[in-house]
C-alpha cells in the first residue's frame, strides 16, 4: 500500500511515520507538509516528500491541484494538518483547519483516493458534567467558547458533507484525547505554555503543590505511539466512521499531582484559573487562551471500546506513563528532526537537520595551544558577531512568526531554525576555545531588536506592506556578514584545531540563506509598493520560493 501523510512533521505526523515504516503492509509513503523537515534521519528518510500549503497563504485551485498530484496513485490518505498557532488569528486557523481539511477531501476525490482518514479530536464533541464514558454517537457541536473545539465541529461538519456528496470514499475519522510524547515535548511547551517557562525545574520537582480547577472530572491521554498506531489500524482495515482513541486510565488531580513525585494539590475556582489564564495569555505569557480551559473542563470522558472492538487497537501505554514521559521530556527539552518538533536545546543531536548541522567546535584550546594567532582579539571578533547573530536570530524568528499567513512563511521558517542553529554553535565555539563572551552586549542587541518592533513603518493598526522589505533588507546584511565570518574562520581553522571543511559548508548555507532572502525581498518589493498587489496575500497561486 502507498499511503499519504498530510502534516506530516508535527507531534502524531513524526509518530505515524514511525509506525509506517514498521508496518509491513505499507510499501511506500508519501509525506506531505508546508515545512521540510531533516529527511536524512529517521522517521523523516524513505519518504517521497512534497512541499504543499493546504490553506494558509494558497489558493483553493492553486492547493487542491498540487494535492491532486501528490495523491494521485495512492491508497490512502492520512489527515493529519491542524494549526495550533497563531492562537489568537481566527481567521487564519479557520482558513487552515477548516477550509484546508475541505481541500484536501477535494483533492482525495480528484485524485481518486478511496480512504481518507481524518484527525478530529476529542475537542469536537458536545459538552458533559457526568462521568459516564461517552462512545461515538455523542454530538459533535463543540465547545461554543474554545476555537480548537468550535474549529473541530466544523471539520466535522466538511466531513459530513463529503460522506453525502462522495460516497466510493471510504471516511474515517479519528478522536484523540490529549496525545502525549517525549518527542513531542518542546512543541507542545511552544504551542501551550511558551519557550520562557523554566520547565527544566520539572526535574527536581521544584513546583511545591499542582493547582487544579475545583470540578476536574479527569484528563484523558493517549501516547503519541499509541495514536499513531490507531491510524495506522485504520488504513489496514478501512473501516468508514468514528473511533475514538484514549487509553484506559482517567487522570484525576490526585494522579496529575502524583507526577511531580509529591501528590499535593490545592483546588482553585474555575473563574480564578480561567481569569489567571486569560490575564497570563493577554500579557503573552502564556500560549493558551482561555478556550482550552473551558475545552478541558467540559467534553466528554470517551469509550473506546469500538476502537478495540473494530480496528483491533489496544493502548500499549497508560494515561499516566504517557504524561509522565512528556514531564521528562519537557524537563530535558526532547524534540525531533523538524521545525516544529525541534528541540528546546539546539545542542541535542535529535535537532540536527541536513541544511543546518550541529557542527563540532573542537576541543578546548587557549592561547597557550595558539602561539600564531591573537586567541583574544579573535574572541573579540567571535563575540561581536554572537552579538549581532542574537539579533538575527530573533529578527529571523519574529518574521516567521508575523508572516505566517504568506507565501513565503516555509522559507523563513526554515531559515530561522538554521540561523538558530548557527547561533547556538558560535555560543559552543566560543565556550569550547575558553573565550569571554560578552553577555551585556547581547542582552543590548536582543533589546534593541525588540525596540525595534515598535516600528511602525506607516502602518499602526495594521501591518505594513514595507515591514517584509525592510526586514528582509536587515537579514541579507546580517548574513552577509555572517558569511564574512565564516570565511575568517575558515582561514584560521587549522591553526584553533577546527576542521576547516565545516566553515566552507557554513559558508555555502550562508550564501544560499542569501538566495532565499533575495527571492523573498524580490517578492515584497514587487508588491509593498504597488496598491494593485499584496504583500500579505491570503490566496496566492504560487510560492516565491521554487522547491529545488
Amino acid at each position: 500500500m502507498r499511503v499519504a501523510v498530510i502534516g506530516a512533521t508535527g507531534n502524531v505526523g513524526t509518530a505515524v511515520l514511525g509506525v509506517l515504516h514498521e508496518t509491513s503492509e505499507i510499501t511506500s509513503v508519501v509525506g506531505i507538509a508546508r515545512r521540510m523537515p531533516d529527511t536524512s534521519v529517521a522517521p523523516y528518510a524513505d519518504c517521497d516528500w512534497k512541499s504543499i500549503d493546504i490553506a494558509a497563504a494558497s489558493s483553493e485551485s492553486t492547493a487542491v491541484g498540487q494535492l491532486t498530484e501528490a495523491l494521485t496513485g495512492v491508497d490512502a490518505v492520512i489527515h493529519l494538518a491542524w494549526l495550533i498557532q497563531p492562537n489568537d488569528d481566527r481567521d487564519l486557523l479557520r482558513r487552515v483547519n477548516v477550509e484546508g481539511t475541505a481541500r484536501v477531501a477535494a483533492a482525495v476525490a480528484k485524485a481518486k483516493v478511496p480512504h481518507l482518514v481524518v484527525a478530529s479530536s476529542v475537542g469536537a464533541y458536545s459538552a458533559d458534567e457526568s462521568l459516564d464514558r461517552r462512545d461515538e454517537s455523542w454530538p459533535t457541536t463543540g465547545i461554543t467558547t474554545s476555537h480548537y473545539s468550535v474549529d473541530k465541529a466544523a471539520q466535522e461538519r466538511v466531513l459530513d458533507r463529503f460522506v453525502d456528496d462522495h460516497p466510493e470514499v471510504t471516511v474515517t475519522r479519528l478522536r484523540p484525547a490529549l496525545i502525549f510524547g517525549a518527542d513531542a515535548a518542546s512543541e507542545i511547551q511552544r504551542y501551550f505554555l511558551g519557550s520562557w517557562m523554566p520547565l527544566q525545574l520539572l526535574q527536581s520537582g521544584h513546583l511545591p503543590f499542582l493547582p487544579v480547577p475545583a470540578g476536574l472530572r479527569g484528563v484523558q491521554a493517549v501516547h503519541s505511539s499509541d495514536v499513531a498506531r490507531a491510524y495506522v489500524a485504520s488504513v489496514l482495515h478501512r473501516c468508514p466512521g468514528a473511533f475514538n482513541i484514549c487509553a484506559d486510565d482517567v487522570l484525576g488531580a490526585q494522579e496529575l499531582a502524583d507526577l511531580l513525585g509529591h501528590g499535593r494539590y490545592v483546588e482553585l475556582p474555575p473563574r480564578v484559573v480561567r481569569t489567571a489564564l486569560g490575564l497570563g495569555h493577554s500579557a503573552k505569557l502564556v500560549a493558551a487562551d482561555e478556550g482550552w480551559l473551558d475545552m478541558g473542563l467540559a467534553v466528554p470522558l470517551m469509550d473506546s471500546s469500538r476502537a478495540k472492538l473494530e480496528l483491533g487497537w489496544r493502548p500499549q501505554f497508560s494515561a499516566i506513563d504517557a504524561a509522565r514521559v512528556l514531564l521528562v521530556g519537557m524537563a530535558t527539552g526532547q524534540g525531533a528532526g523538524s521545525v516544529p518538533m525541534r528541540p528546546r536545546n539546539l545542542d541535542q543531536p535529535q535537532a540536527a537537520q541536513s541544511q543546518s548541522k550541529n557542527y563540532s567546535a573542537g576541543n578546548q584550546t587557549t592561547s597557550k595551544s595558539v602561539p600564531d594567532i591573537d586567541i583574544d582579539l579573535l574572541g573579540l571578533y567571535i563575540s561581536d558577531h554572537l552579538t549581532g547573530a542574537t539579533a538575527g536570530a530573533e529578527r529571523i524568528e519574529r518574521m516567521a512568526a508575523d508572516f505566517t499567513d504568506t507565501p513565503v512563511f516555509a522559507a523563513l521558517s526554515e531559515l530561522a531554525d538554521q540561523i538558530r542553529r548557527e547561533h547556538a554553535f558560535i555560543q559552543r565555539l566560543l565556550e569550547q576555545l575558553g573565550l569571554k563572551r560578552r553577555p551585556i552586549a547581547e542582552a543590548i542587541a536582543w533589546t534593541g531588536e525588540r525596540l525595534g518592533r515598535l516600528k511602525g513603518n506607516g502602518a499602526v493598526l495594521n501591518r505594513s506592506p514595507m515591514t517584509m522589505v525592510l526586514e528582509t533588507e536587515l537579514m541579507r546584511s546580517a548574513v552577509i556578514g555572517k558569511l564574512g565570518m565564516w570565511q575568517t574562520l575558515a582561514d584560521n581553522a587549522e591553526g584553533l584545531g577546527l576542521e576547516t571543511s565545516q566553515f566552507a559548508e557554513l559558508s555555502e548555507n550562508a550564501l544560499h540563506q542569501l538566495s532565499v532572502l533575495d527571492a523573498i525581498h524580490e517578492y515584497a518589493r514587487g508588491r509593498a509598493f504597488r496598491s494593485d498587489q499584496d504583500v500579505y496575500d491570503h490566496d496566492s497561486d504560487s510560492s516565491p520560493i521554487k522547491a529545488e
